[in-house]
């Protein structure tokens, strides 16, 4: 399933995201722009979140706490 977004990603920026996060931020970007529905988005989210990835909104968040 990851390999889908991945491979959009390459195709999109021409090189490989230097991290999951990165992947993540980029996911969500989909979503956002409504090129990915929620189901989708939702699937990609908890299986990157499950690998550790953190978007940068919930690091922006961390660090007004």
């Amino acid at each position: 399933m990851l390999n889908e977004l991945l491979d959009a990603f390459e195709m999109e920026h021409k090189f490989a995201p230097q991290t999951i996060d990165n992947l993540l931020d980029y996911c969500q970007k989909k979503y956002i722009h409504g090129e990915i529905d929620l189901k989708t988005y939702r699937a990609f989210y908890n299986c990157l979140h499950e690998k550790g990835a953190v978007s940068a909104h919930e690091m922006s968040i961390e660090k007004k706490v």
